[in-house]
């Protein structure tokens, strides 16, 4: 059955001497708000993260099958899709019924489509699909230190002209000085930075596209899972810490009035996440550890008809 309620979930998860998400545009330094320098996390890069758990979870396999794979082209599931109700369209503009008939295809056997939504008109035209869960950039608690650091490279990956084959590479590299086989590189990294992360979930889309109760378990199987799949020393440490789940369940007496304001939510998101907070234990100056962080949530403040639940990781 399709999501019956309104969701708002709020994430916890740190970087321990790692780059959390690298800014292509910035030498893949760590992504920092220029203005305060607070570190920050792009919704692609923990989309990927999701994609990632759910792939190695269910292994691949309709219906949690990953459209938005590494490396494929996302033509192919476009136009097997097409195939399995009805056939290729004809040559031109797709009919409505034949596009709509793809879209659902697409909903029902990929995960991340009928969780996130997707542009499936890049080929065979499967319509577009918004998806029920949509991902704020994550941003850290307080300020962090993007690190520029050198490092020393043992050996060298040096094109030498006219050299291929291995005995010619391994006399000219008899050849060369000891110190010629080492070169330098760089790693950019953070200290230390405690980041927050915010995901909204729409009732009302989940109807459209089936995102379903069993998705969402999944989905927050994931995020307190993904990084432990995700490991890499240019990442270092990184790590879920907590998980807050929002959700709305109503106060009317009568049910069908109850179901509608599950649906469409009973406090605005902002007052939800306003009610977790996060400070610096007495005395921390510069946090370096998740135990230097305070967690708390004025549950006295919760509306009615919203419920919390909260997850440690």
């Amino acid at each position: 059955m399709a999501l019956a309620h309104r969701y708002e979930i709020l994430f916890l998860f740190d970087c321990e001497n790692g780059n959390p998400n690298g800014d292509p545009d910035a030498a893949n330094s760590p992504r920092v708000d220029p203005e305060d320098l607070h570190g920050l996390v792009s919704d692609v890069a923990l989309k990927r993260r999701v994609r990632n758990y759910v792939q190695l979870a269910r292994g691949n396999q309709m219906p949690h099958a990953i459209f938005v794979e590494h490396a494929t082209n996302l033509n192919r599931p476009i136009a097997r899709a097409h195939e399995e109700t009805g056939g290729l369209p004809d040559e031109g503009r797709a009919g409505k019924d034949k596009v709509a008939r793809a879209r659902d295809w697409m909903c029902r056997n990929f995960y991340d489509v009928r969780t996130f939504g997707a542009v499936m008109s890049t080929g065979a035209n499967a319509g577009q699909v918004r998806g029920p869960v949509q991902v704020a950039f994550a941003r850290s608690v307080d300020p962090v230190l993007p690190l520029d650091l050198s490092v020393t490279r043992m050996a060298v990956a040096e094109d030498v002209k006219g050299q291929r084959t291995s005995e010619a590479l391994a006399q000219w590299e008899a050849n060369q000085p000891e110190d010629k086989l080492r070169t330098m590189g760089r790693k950019s990294l953070i200290p230390y930075g405690l980041f927050c992360g915010r995901v909204f979930v729409s009732a009302h889309l989940a109807e459209q596209t089936g995102f379903s109760e069993e998705d969402f378990s999944l989905l927050l199987e994931a995020l307190q899972n993904m990084f432990e799949h995700d490991r890499s020393a240019s990442k270092g440490l990184m790590s879920t810490r907590k998980v807050f789940v929002f959700r709305h369940v109503g106060t009317d007496s009568d049910p069908e009035q109850r179901r509608r304001q599950a649906m469409l939510g009973c406090a605005p998101a902002h007052a939800l996440f306003d009610l977790v907070k996060v400070q610096k234990a007495e005395g921390v100056e510069a946090p370096r550890q998740f135990g230097d962080y305070r967690v708390s949530v004025e549950r006295d403040r919760l509306p009615a008809g919203v419920e919390l639940t909260e997850l440690s990781c």
